[in-house]
């Protein structure tokens, strides 16, 4: 398809579907929580804000799937294009991934912020998930680069901004791969909950680990792992080791609630979400566990359902109810109704802990001489519980858990046995450091 077709269907898209796992987030919306991520890429030289502004309004005529504001319908919620000025480059924040209210910031649902050195955008997680925002954020800095006279060509997260949008970057991939014969069922056993002492209104807590990828690869190479699943491994092991330091009446299963990138399975230009939830666990009912039988235990649950069958069933499951003709006729107020008691009294309580890791980021070699590292934040957890983000770029492996909790009691655990094993560890946080201690 040439540029004059892709260019006609995008000026003929005037809104645009909630893709499948869209559909969710805002119905969770509530004054206290909004479904926000955080992408940001440091540079080795200051911000320039006029410059970051120039390239802001540049970058986003490129995506038009994040140039929208959120309407409602009588049955369905949906994107239409957003022409208001904006979004306005801001200084940065003590507490990031705020929830983001539908008709503030002129009803654009991203946020660009820059200090020192670091450039940030936040997102409503219903325009996409983290690989359609690492393309926008990495387009992004490669206009700002350029307008600083720099050469940077694209490729990879990096887009033409002179190109049309390919109309496969609009696509709900869910319902198009949603083909399997069979919807398997959902575990549903309740999961260990973190106990804790809720922040304030509004203040999220940020803990960063940053540490060398050539010494994780080679402390998970000694047992046998990947470094996905040794991080998660030591994510499962903090976790059971804080429910056995706390009073509990009975032991519950701990499990991580994992998204895994559907494009590395499904062929998908798409900029919108395409992930699915898998849950690794522990039942501490059947016994103490070694670390060394995390990790085997991890090891067997990755490769058994990270795999384009079970995945084409976990989201034929998903879809379904998308395809009920019966569901598509009952109003928003009834679907929000369902969905939000569904998600909080099932859905938030099968999952310790939420972890992504969105592996080795690759950047073109025009941009790696600018780029330090990058950082990745689920933003604010629903409820009570602890959100951790795994990112790497060269040798820099970044760790960064959000919570809006004051303990950080499992925080300390990770980290503490990522210094047993031999991993050096430098610790950043927005919070005092007596906090962590």
């Amino acid at each position: 398809m040439n540029k004059n077709n892709k260019s006609q269907i995008t000026e003929k898209n005037d809104w645009y579907k909630l893709d499948l796992s869209a559909i969710v987030y805002p119905t969770l919306q509530r004054k206290d929580f909004s479904s926000v991520y955080r992408l940001s890429v440091l540079l080795k030289e200051m911000i320039q804000p006029e410059i970051l502004q120039q390239a802001v309004d540049i970058t986003m005529k490129r995506f038009p799937t994040y140039k929208v504001s959120m309407r409602k319908g009588l049955f369905w919620r949906y994107f239409e294009p957003n022409h208001r000025p904006g979004p306005f480059v801001m200084e940065d924040i003590q507490n990031p991934c705020m929830p983001m209210p539908f008709k503030s910031n002129n009803r654009y649902l991203v946020r660009i912020y820059y200090y020192q050195n670091r450039i940030s955008l936040e997102a409503h997680h219903s325009l996409g998930d983290g690989s359609g925002g690492m393309c926008v954020l990495q387009t992004l800095c490669a206009v700002y680069l350029r307008l600083l006279g720099h050469k940077i060509g694209n490729g990879y997260f990096v887009l033409d901004v002179d190109d049309a949008p390919d109309p496969e970057e609009f696509e709900d991939a869910y319902m198009k791969y949603a083909n399997a014969l069979v919807r398997p069922p959902r575990p549903g056993e309740t999961a260990y909950r973190i106990r804790g002492t809720k922040e304030p209104f509004y203040t999220l807590n940020i803990i960063n680990g940053i540490m060398s990828v050539k010494e994780v690869y080679e402390v998970a190479g000694r047992y046998h792992a990947t470094i996905t699943e040794y991080l998660n491994s030591v994510l499962l092991y903090a976790l059971l080791q804080k429910q056995n330091n706390e009073f509990h009446l009975k032991l519950r299963p701990v499990k991580l609630a994992m998204p895994v990138n559907l494009r590395r399975f499904f062929p998908s230009k798409t900029l919108r979400n395409f992930i699915s939830m898998i849950y690794p666990s522990i039942d501490p009912r059947l016994g103490v566990y070694t670390f060394e039988e995390i990790i085997t235990h991890v090891n067997h649950y990755m490769r058994f359902f990270i795999n384009e069958k079970f995945l084409r069933g976990d989201i034929t499951t998903n879809a379904a109810t998308q395809r009920n003709p019966l569901i598509r006729v009952v109003p928003l107020f009834v679907k929000d109704f369902v969905v939000k008691s569904f998600y909080s009294r099932i859905q938030d309580h099968n999952s310790s802990a939420g972890l992504t890791n969105m592996g080795a980021l690759k950047v073109i070699d025009d941009m790696k001489p600018f780029i330090e590292r990058f950082d990745i934040y689920m933003g604010q957890p629903f409820s009570s519980r602890t959100n951790c983000a795994i990112a790497s770029f060269e040798d820099i492996l970044t760790i960064n858990f959000a919570s809006s909790i004051v303990e950080t009691e499992v925080e300390r655990l990770f980290f503490r046995k990522l210094v047993q094993d031999g991993i050096h560890v430098k610790i950043e946080s927005n919070r005092k450091s007596e906090q962590f201690l």
